[in-house]
């Protein structure tokens, strides 16, 4: 390996000197200003092989030691394509500071614009590549393991079309018992799965200990219908005088008139606010009961009004016990978002609405393990108050692997599995997996 130094005043000098020795192919090693003098290291086209090579040979030979024929092939073509995109680099690096020094753009015939313009290139099609050569080595792994774990990449792909999140699926089915049959292993997992759900056994929370509870949530969870039904139960255990009803909801078009409508059926008065002031006002005539229930306007995840939303409850004078409507039938990243924009002190808990609607609910489960959210009640359908039950932790996780027909389209085959896994191998070390108890 015949490596030569070179020194200028410049990057550009120094550059024009690697060219007229070593040619328009040389590859930069190195570049850095020593006592003023621009100093360049580079190599000639021809002897990159013996610089590689020792590199490329050590990976290649772990690889065949630790992984099948194929994949140490791929994991020795990802090194060599490491290499080239490290040394591609360090030219580009040093035409940007060449072109820096100057501080002018140079004319478009200028060489420096046509070689920057390639190694530009070139550099965004080697990390195309090795992206690439990542996702197709990963594929390979997880094609491997199939064939050496089936009880784990069985279930596994269960985890997976039942909605739970790539991530989480990896880390129930990477710790299953030694031995364990696809019906023990399946079994372990749902046991697992309701120890994790932190679900209100009764309804004394609510209804024999009272207080004030504002359901809140985006637009369309059924806020409204769910605080109907509560109100209906409340009025069953205690009568009409121990309950009132306040709604915020004075943007959406009928929203104070479905609520009003509600309360005069349970003989219950509504009361309508605007601001943190009327809220504070009524809570203070209102202290002598022993529920109100808050039927709040719906808001996006995503809208600053959730944040000033939080705070009117928050400083409404009483402690208001915030209750999130969770919708069934979004995906898992919605309902993260929701979760985190409604998240804070004075939030009890949640409530899971739609069931009636999803063909899988392992979405909202696995927000729910993740975020150790207290699941107060299951709500599944439109009927006052009969579609309303407290949450019962292992049918919601019977009902998570039990698809319907329709859900078919949807499932993974074995050859599939590894592509999904693939994207996954980086979400794995979530550090809310920590606090998923397996034992």
């Amino acid at each position: 390996m015949n490596v030569k130094k070179f020194s200028a005043s410049s990057s550009r000098d120094a550059l024009r000197q690697v060219r007229e020795v070593l040619g328009p192919d040389a590859v930069i090693l190195s570049n850095r200003n020593i006592n003023g003098l621009v100093e360049i290291l580079a190599l000639a086209s021809e002897d990159m092989s013996s610089l590689a090579s020792p590199v490329i040979e050590k990976e290649t030979l772990a690889a065949q030691v630790t992984l099948p024929a194929q994949e140490a092939t791929m994991l020795s073509a990802f090194a060599k394509r490491r290499t080239e995109t490290d040394q591609a680099a360090g030219l580009a690096g040093a035409l940007e500071q060449s072109q820096q020094e100057r501080n002018t753009r140079p004319p478009e015939p200028s060489p420096q614009i046509s070689v920057l313009r390639e190694m530009a290139e070139m550099m965004t099609e080697l990390r195309s590549m090795r992206t690439m050569m990542e996702s197709q080595f990963s594929e390979l792994s997880w094609s491997s393991q199939q064939k050496r774990e089936p009880v784990k990449a069985t279930i596994l792909r269960e985890l997976l079309v039942a909605g739970f999140s790539a991530s989480l699926s990896r880390y129930m089915s990477e710790n299953l018992p030694a031995g364990a049959t696809a019906a023990t292993g399946m079994a372990w997992i749902k046991t697992v799965m309701a120890r994790n759900i932190c679900a209100v056994s009764d309804e004394s929370a609510i209804l024999e200990q009272g207080g004030v509870f504002a359901l809140v949530g985006p637009t369309g969870v059924g806020k409204t219908t769910t605080t109907a039904k509560l109100a209906a139960r409340c009025v069953m255990r205690h009568g009409p005088g121990k309950l009132a009803l306040i709604t915020t909801d004075g943007y959406r078009i009928g929203g104070y008139e479905q609520l009003r409508i509600y309360g005069k059926i349970l003989g219950v008065m509504v009361h309508s606010v605007k601001d943190e002031s009327d809220l504070r006002i009524a809570l203070d005539e209102l202290k002598n009961k022993h529920t109100v229930l808050i039927d709040t306007v719906g808001v996006s995840q995503r809208d600053h009004m959730v944040t000033e939303q939080v705070a009117m409850l928050q400083g409404a004078g009483s402690h208001v016990k915030r209750l999130l409507c969770l919708n069934a039938t979004s995906t898992g990243e919605t309902l993260n978002e929701v979760v985190r924009a409604y998240q804070g002190s004075g939030l009890a808990g949640c409530v899971m609405t739609k069931l009636d609607e999803a063909a899988t609910i392992g979405n909202v489960l696995d927000v729910v393990i993740r975020q150790k959210l207290n699941l107060f009640y299951v709500a599944n359908g439109q009927r006052v108050p009969e579609d309303l039950h407290v949450a019962n932790k292992q049918y919601l996780v019977d009902r998570a692997f039990r698809l319907k027909h329709e859900s078919k389209p949807f499932q993974l085959t074995d050859a599939e599995l590894p592509l999904v896994m693939a994207g996954a191998t980086r979400s794995f070390n979530d550090k809310t997996l920590r606090e998923v108890h397996l034992g």
